[in-house]
């Protein structure tokens, strides 16, 4: 298994920043390589719902389908997925940043191979690591838009 983590300081709430992470038909407005979403469950945001990314990774074009595994507003959201072989674990813990008025986002990706796929991990990692660091900047300028 390889995990990768980041942390970003987020110009707005925690409930704001987690009502904004956890609406997947907006994933691909702030997760660097998903390019579409669509959700695959009725109702609202839950443990449980489902939907399907579309996303570039490594140069390859995937459709990846997703459950949410943990949904606590407004602390922490996991969701995971299994592609070919290579499950990935994410979550996204928040929590109210000193000055008040933002939120400490820490992004964390575990991904982990099967017996045929385990040789990948390190290159899924890093790749993963440079989305993790292009989404948190998203997540840091869309939010300074609305500030702004």
């Amino acid at each position: 298994m390889q995990r990768v983590e980041r942390q970003a300081v987020i110009g707005a709430s925690p409930a704001e920043v987690f009502a904004y992470l956890s609406d997947l038909d907006r994933l691909a407005e702030w997760q660097s390589g998903v390019t579409s979403t669509r959700r695959t469950s009725d109702g609202e945001m839950r443990v449980g719902a489902t939907a399907v990314v579309t996303r570039e990774l490594m140069g390859q074009r995937l459709e990846a389908p997703l459950t949410v595994t943990e949904y606590d507003p407004p602390r922490r959201l996991a969701i995971d997925s299994e592609v070919s072989g290579v499950k990935a674990h994410a979550t996204l813990d928040l929590d109210a940043a000193e000055d008040g008025d933002a939120t400490n986002v820490t992004f964390a990706m575990e991904i982990r191979g099967s017996m045929l796929t385990a040789f990948m991990e390190p290159m899924i990692a890093g790749a993963a690591g440079g989305d993790i660091d292009a989404s948190l900047k998203r997540l840091q300028a869309r939010f300074a838009e609305t500030r702004g």
